[in-house]
């Protein structure tokens, strides 16, 4: 297969004979001549956060081997590499380097955490690249610091195909209010990007419908021991517990929880929406409530063929949470670049440069029906699809049990 390399002094391609890295993570050769072009991938696809990491992985993978079955791009044969960032910042702003100056390189879609994606998008955007995740939640990534009171978009090469905290938190607290009917709730973050952003707004909204905060407290990634949250949580009298972060640390707390007599259920965002989430905590689970973006993916038409091939291949990971989006992410990309290839007279256009910047613009320009719904994005990168699911524990899955839109009154 052959692969491009670059002229580092001009930015111009040239091509060499290379192997691939198959969907397993191993080298292969597709076989056939034209032009290989990568795209990464980024995510925790070890230690914490890894079910649904490498659900974003995979779902990519699938994206990739339709386009290159189909032919969607005459000529060109896609490639993915996978970064494992393992949910540090640190990490992923290293992968951002790495993936931005391999020369055949086009665009990345990820990460799964927010406060990885902030460390990596400067990178992104310096080297003109395309970035687009398919989990981060946090207003403040596409529309700035001021994002409550002054919507300014950081980031032009930045898009995500899930939707904001600010619809998802607002959602949950009114899922909380109005449908579970709760009207005191103790409210706990893992002090991260996403999960305190989360927590805040959740918190706003519950007030702002007339619910009753009875305490607050955070916790740090890693911990284990929850006995004196536990204590503050049962003395509080609380009927519910909203926890903003990830399934790793809030399966425990749901456990030592109900294990201390405090029978309340346990609610979070997409982080904590995971098959693991449910294997840890065990029947303690039961009854406990995520909301996760878009609509179930296994009621969705256009999604049934990626779901059975997900599981044919026995791709591991979750791919409830994002696989759909990840997918949509990637194709996004891809058909970015078939516009770039048309418009240049059906030539993979010679410099770099110009091809990641044709890509941004293609990808703003996004307008398809994706396996998750509508695929489009708005002036600030965001999805206009709002579209937002409440799911409950029930008889040890995870079961749809509202969707819709968030009102923000």
């Amino acid at each position: 297969m052959v692969i491009l390399t670059s002229v580092m002094a001009t930015g111009a391609l040239t091509l060499t004979a290379c192997g691939s890295r198959d969907d397993k993570g191993g080298d292969s050769d597709n076989g056939g001549g034209g032009t290989t072009l990568t795209i990464g991938v980024d995510a925790p696809l070890s230690g914490e956060n890894s079910t649904t990491g490498l659900g974003i992985q995979y779902g990519a993978q699938i994206a990739v081997d339709d386009a290159n079955k189909n032919k969607l791009v005459p000529g060109v044969t896609f490639k993915l590499k996978a970064f494992d960032d393992k949910a540090q910042p640190a990490t992923g702003q290293s992968n951002a380097t790495t993936i931005t100056g391999d020369k055949t390189a086009v665009g990345a879609v990820g990460p799964l955490n927010s406060g990885v994606a902030q460390s990596m998008q400067q990178v992104f955007a310096s080297a003109n690249m395309v970035q687009i995740s398919p989990s981060n939640t946090n207003p403040e990534l596409t529309q700035g610091k001021n994002w409550q009171t002054d919507k300014k978009r950081p980031y032009k090469t930045y898009f995500r195909t899930a939707t904001t905290d600010e619809l998802q938190g607002s959602f949950a607290a009114d899922y909380a209010f109005n449908g579970l009917k709760k009207k005191s709730v103790y409210v706990v973050d893992d002090k991260q990007t996403y999960g305190a952003g989360l927590a805040k707004i959740f918190t706003e909204q519950f007030k702002k419908l007339g619910g009753n905060v009875v305490g607050t407290d955070h916790i740090n990634t890693g911990d284990k021991d929850f006995g004196s949250l536990v204590t503050k949580i049962k003395n509080a009298k609380a009927d519910l517990l909203y926890y903003g972060g990830q399934y790793d640390e809030s399966s425990l707390i749901t456990k030592q929880l109900k294990g201390a007599g405090v029978k309340i259920p346990l609610f979070g965002g997409d982080g904590m929406f995971a098959s693991t989430y449910i294997e840890t905590a065990g029947a303690t689970s039961e009854g406990d409530l995520a909301t996760a973006v878009g609509v179930p993916a296994d009621t969705l038409p256009a999604a049934k063929t990626f779901i059975e091939t997900y599981k044919s291949k026995g791709y591991k990971g979750d791919y409830g949470a994002y696989g759909a989006y990840s997918y949509d992410a990637t194709t996004a990309i891809i058909k970015a670049v078939k516009a770039a290839v048309d418009a240049n007279g059906g030539k993979v256009p010679s410099d770099i440069n110009a091809l990641r910047s044709s890509v941004v613009d293609g990808v703003q320009k996004s307008d398809f029906e994706g396996i998750s719904g509508k695929v489009a994005f708005d002036q600030y990168g965001d999805t206009t699809n709002k579209q937002l699911t409440v799911y409950q524990v029930t008889k040890g899955a995870w079961k749809a049990v509202k969707t819709g839109t968030a009102d923000l009154g």
